[in-house]
């Protein structure tokens, strides 16, 4: 059964798509069935994997309203080796929607339901807010990766995410728990980053993951040509960064199922 992982942080511009995609790609690489699931209105993920969502005719919308299965909404780029649930701006509508809907939290969940068995991860990429969508996305998940650029109002938007954390595990998913605090956008020769990752694991421990995403130019200029960073040049440094953060992932798995 696949171990669902939301990759969220209600603060935008931290890497969180980025990190969604490099990490559904770089499992992938690693020969795990994968499926990235597109929980923003944006559609940025879908773009940065080559999907065009507005020439898909059903996507996470469909899904989340109950107008089609998950399965039959599912793309598979041609020049990946994952899936994705695309989204698009229709998306946003499905907020209001599920405000009138029974189980309206675990719409999602229920949707992945049936596909689960065929993967051995399933990444959601959340929106930059605390709505209906992230909830959704955190009611399926086991885990929340939390993408944190190393900048002054990191820990801030950190303690109201993990305080989110805390009531959804309180309330709809008691099973919930932090998979890990990712460092993004490092620049080792700026005080500030510097500071702010000391801080983090000060405070946070062995849950920050010791993988560094350094400021690369190549990871910002991947999703112009519809491609993950691990694609698009496998030797940067940001795609290196990923594969190491891939590595962590998989070896904290082991650790947990090992006891």
């Amino acid at each position: 059964m696949a171990r669902i992982i939301a990759v969220a942080n209600q603060k935008g511009g931290v890497g969180k798509t980025t990190t969604a995609v490099n990490l559904a790609s770089a499992l992938a690489d690693m020969n795990y069935q994968v499926l990235l699931v597109d929980l923003d209105p944006q559609g940025n993920a879908s773009t940065g994997c080559g999907v065009d969502p507005r020439a898909v005719a059903q996507t996470a919308y469909e899904v989340m309203v109950g107008d089609c299965a998950l399965a039959d909404a599912i793309v598979t780029p041609e020049k990946l080796n994952f899936d994705v649930l695309p989204s698009n701006g229709d998306l946003g509508a499905a907020e209001f929607e599920l405000m009138n809907m029974e189980g309206r939290e675990y719409r999602l969940r229920d949707a992945l339901e049936a596909v689960a068995p065929r993967y051995g991860w399933i990444i959601i990429d959340c929106p930059p807010s605390l709505n209906m969508l992230t909830l959704n996305a955190l009611a399926a998940s086991n885990s929340v990766l939390v993408p944190i650029q190393c900048e002054y109002y990191a820990l801030e938007g950190l303690a109201a995410l993990l305080e989110t954390v805390e009531q959804v595990r309180d309330s709809v998913n008691p099973s919930l728990e932090i998979e890990g605090l990712l460092r993004t956008m490092y620049d080792g020769r700026n005080n500030l980053s510097t500071a702010v990752s000391e801080q983090l694991i000060e405070n946070f421990g062995d849950r920050v993951y010791r993988t560094l995403v350094p400021r690369n130019v190549r990871v910002a200029e991947a999703p112009s040509y519809g491609l993950p960073v691990l694609q698009y040049d496998p030797a940067s440094r940001g795609a290196l960064a990923y594969i190491g953060l891939a590595g962590e992932v998989l070896r904290r798995r082991r650790k947990r199922e090992a006891g």
